[in-house]
C-alpha cells in the first residue's frame, strides 16, 4: 500500500536534509529504506510509530576514520566500539585496516567481524609495502574496498606502527614501514588505475625525529603537548602535503588527506587545490579534538599524530568548516586503555591516539550549534553527506531520500550530559572530555530501520545488525 509502511517518524521540529536544508515532514520507512517523506501523516497505516518530540532528525553520521582491532581482535573491538558508535549517532563506521601480509587473507578479518557490529561498517585498506600494491585490484574489484592509506609519517628512525590483530589472538603485531617517494607514487597510480581513493597522512618523518632529538637534548620544561606538537611541526605536514599533491597531479588522481589540525596545512592543501584546478580533487578531514583542544591541555592522554596545536590553529579550524573549506570530519578513534595508553608515564612512551567515536556529535552540536558556529546543516554535511560522496556509498548512504537506507539520528539540542567513559561504551576507560558538559547529543539512533540506541541506551537485541558495506569501483565518484 502506498501509504503503508514498517515505520514512521513523526513530530519532528526539523529534517536535515543535505543541499535541501531543513524541512517540516515525516518520514516513512519500509524493508530499511526511507520509503517516501509526506507532510500529512492522515491515512498513513504504520507498524511503529516514533515521535521526534520536537527534535531535529539527522542523517546517520559516517565516521570515515576508525581504527579498531588494533589492541583488541576485531570479534571483540567490533562489539565495543559499534556499541560507543551508537551512543554518538554513528550509524556507518569506516575502519582502517592494516595488515603486514597480502590482502587476499582479507576474509579472516571480514570473517570475524560478520555479527558482532550494532552499525554498519566498511574497510580502508592501507598498503604499507610494495607486495601489497598488487592487492589494490583485488580489494578493488573482489571486495569493495576503494580507499587505500599510506602512512607519509612513516620511514627512517620512526618506521614501527601496530597492525591490526589476527582475530582470535591478543599478540601484538608490529610492522617496520619505510614510505618512500617510488613507495608512495605507485600507490597513488596505481590507486587511480583502479578507480580508487589515496588516503593521505602527511607528515615527514625524517624531520620529525630530527625534531624529537633537538627536542630531548635541549630538555626544556615545556608543556607536555606543546613539547609534542614542536617535535612534529607543522612544516613536517605541509612538505608531505605538497609532495603528495605533486604525485596526485602526475596521475590525475584525488587525494584525501587525513587528520588535518594545523591552520598551515590547511592552507597548504587549500594553495595545492588551486594548482590541481579545483576543490574535488584534494579533500580534507579534521578530527574534533583539533576543535575543542589546544597544547594547553597539558595531559599525555591528548598525545596524537598529528599533534594537538594552538588556540589560534583551534579558531582557524572552525572558521574553515564553518566557510565549507573542510569536507568531513573523522574521529581517528582508538579504543585503548588508560593502562595502554600512559605507557611509562611519559610523552615519548605513552600510545598515540584516544576515543572519539561517541563524542564527535555532541562537540559539534555543544560547541558548533549551540555556540553559532555551524549550522545543523553544516553538521549534515561534514558528518554524513560529503563522507557518502567522496567514499561511494552515496546515495545509499548520508541523506534522508526516497530510496535511501534509513540510517537516521534524533539529536536533543537542550540536552545536557556530562562525559564520562561509562558513557560512552567504548573499551576504552578514558576520554580526552572527561568531566566535560556537552549540550546537544543523539537520543535516538537508527540503522537501516532498525532502532540501536534510544535514550543513551543501546539495544542489545541489534548485535549483529551491522552490515558489511561493499564499495565497488564503479560507485565512487
Amino acid at each position: 500500500m502506498k501509504n503503508a509502511c514498517d515505520t514512521l517518524i513523526t513530530n519532528a521540529k526539523g529534517v536535515v536534509i543535505p543541499e535541501i536544508g531543513i524541512i517540516q515532514t515525516n518520514i516513512l520507512i519500509e524493508n530499511g529504506k526511507i520509503k517516501s517523506l509526506q507532510r500529512s501523516i492522515d491515512n498513513i497505516q504504520a507498524s511503529k510509530i516514533i515521535s521526534a518530540n520536537d527534535k531535529y532528525v539527522l542523517p546517520g553520521v559516517i565516521d570515515p576514520h576508525v581504527h579498531y582491532g588494533v589492541y583488541r581482535p576485531i570479534e571483540e573491538a567490533a562489539q565495543t566500539e559499534s556499541a560507543s558508535a551508537c551512543i554518538g549517532g554513528v550509524t556507518t563506521m569506516m575502519r582502517i585496516l592494516r595488515m603486514t601480509g597480502s590482502y587476499t587473507d582479507i576474509e579472516k578479518q571480514l570473517s570475524a567481524s560478520r555479527g558482532n557490529h550494532y552499525v554498519d561498517y566498511s574497510i580502508h585498506a592501507s598498503i604499507l609495502h610494495w607486495s601489497q600494491i598488487q592487492d589494490i585490484p583485488y580489494l578493488a574489484e573482489k571486495i569493495g574496498i576503494n580507499s587505500f592509506k599510506v602512512y607519509m609519517n612513516l620511514g627512517g628512525e620512526l618506521n614501527h606502527i601496530y597492525v591490526d590483530l589476527e582475530p582470535g589472538s591478543d599478540e601484538p603485531l608490529y610492522s617496520e614501514v619505510n614510505m618512500n617517494d617510488e613507495l608512495l607514487s605507485s600507490i597513488i597510480m596505481s590507486a587511480k588505475i583502479n578507480n580508487s581513493l589515496t588516503m593521505v597522512h602527511a607528515e615527514d618523518p625524517l624531520m620529525c625525529a630530527e625534531y624529537m632529538r633537538a627536542i630531548k637534548n635541549k630538555q626544556e620544561n615545556l608543556p607536555i603537548l606543546e613539547t609534542w606538537s614542536r617535535c612534529r611541526p607543522a612544516l613536517s605536514e605541509i612538505r608531505s602535503i605538497t609532495k603528495a599533491a605533486s604525485f596526485a597531479r602526475q596521475f590525475n588522481s584525488e587525494l584525501y588527506f587525513v587528520h588535518i589540525g594545523s591552520a598551515q596545512a590547511l592552507e597548504t592543501i587549500l594553495q595545492q587545490r588551486t594548482r590541481a584546478g579545483g576543490k574535488n580533487s584534494l579533500y580534507i578531514e579534521t578530527c574534533p579534538h583539533y576543535l575543542t583542544h589546544s597544547t594547553d591541555f597539558d595531559s599525555i592522554l591528548g598525545k596524537v599524530v598529528p599533534p594537538i596545536r594552538s588556540k589560534s590553529d583551534l579558531y582557524h579550524l572552525w572558521s574553515a568548516l564553518r566557510d565549507g573549506q573542510i569536507d568531513t570530519i573523522g574521529t581517528d578513534h582508538v579504543a585503548s586503555r588508560l593502562s595502554m595508553k600512559v605507557g611509562k608515564g611519559d610523552i615519548w612512551s605513552a600510545l598515540a591516539g584516544f576515543p572519539g567515536l561517541a563524542t564527535m556529535i555532541p562537540v559539534l552540536l555543544s560547541n558548533g550549534v549551540n555556540k553559532h558556529r555551524i549550522s545543523l546543516e553544516r553538521v549534515a554535511e561534514v558528518t554524513s553527506y560529503n563522507t557518502s560522496k567522496i567514499f561511494g556509498l552515496y546515495p545509499r548512504k548520508g541523506t534522508i531520500q526516497p530510496g535511501s537506507d534509513a540510517d537516521l539520528i534524533i539529536v536533543d539540542l537542550a540536552l545536557k550530559k556530562r562525559v564520562s567513559p561509562q558513557l560512552l561504551k567504548s573499551y576504552s576507560d578514558y576520554t580526552i572530555y572527561d568531566g566535560w558538559e556537552l549540550k546537544g547529543w543523539p537520543v535516538l539512533t537508527m540503522v537501516r530501520g532498525i532502532v540501536v540506541m534510544e535514550n543513551g541506551e543501546v539495544e542489545k537485541r541489534s548485535l549483529g545488525h551491522g552490515e558489511f558495506i561493499s564499495r565497488p569501483t564503479n560507485c565512487h565518484k
